[in-house]
């Protein structure tokens, strides 16, 4: 999907979690320490910049239930591939899943899927969203 000229002022490549969910978060953890250089930005569902995002896409409300965003140049990625593209951004082993990507997405993307649907029910939910550590702080946008 091609990114509206409305969300051309956003720093990138930045991926949207879902706050409240462990899994999510621990993601963001992985990629935080695995991004010394600090390129990947991050912004929460939850959050203004969030809606924003929904509202500049015509989507709808419940669309961060069963999706993650990544914006990246001109484009905006959703569920495995953005997942698999914040990935390629990382140092280490980690960037090794990057090459999942030539896997068609009419593989991918229901394996996503199932996991998306059940996140909750095997790892949990926090009351409120992640808190960054100071030191992570400025690569959170719209806390």
């Amino acid at each position: 999907m091609k990114l509206p000229a409305a969300l051309g002022d956003l720093p990138q490549p930045l991926y949207f979690f879902d706050g409240h969910c462990i899994l999510c978060s621990r993601f963001v953890a992985f990629c935080l320490k695995r991004d010394p250089e600090g390129r990947l930005k991050f912004a929460s569902t939850q959050s203004g910049l969030g809606k924003r995002v929904l509202l500049a896409l015509d989507l709808a409300d419940d669309t961060f239930d069963r999706t993650i965003l990544l914006l990246e140049g001109d484009r905006i990625y959703t569920r495995s591939t953005a997942a698999l593209r914040a990935v390629s951004h990382l140092k280490g082993p980690a960037r090794w899943l990057y090459p999942l990507i030539l896997v068609s997405r009419f593989l991918r993307d229901p394996i996503y899927d199932i996991v998306a649907r059940n996140r909750i029910r095997w790892f949990g939910r926090l009351d409120s969203c992640l808190v960054p550590s100071p030191q992570a702080r400025d690569r959170f946008i719209d806390l």
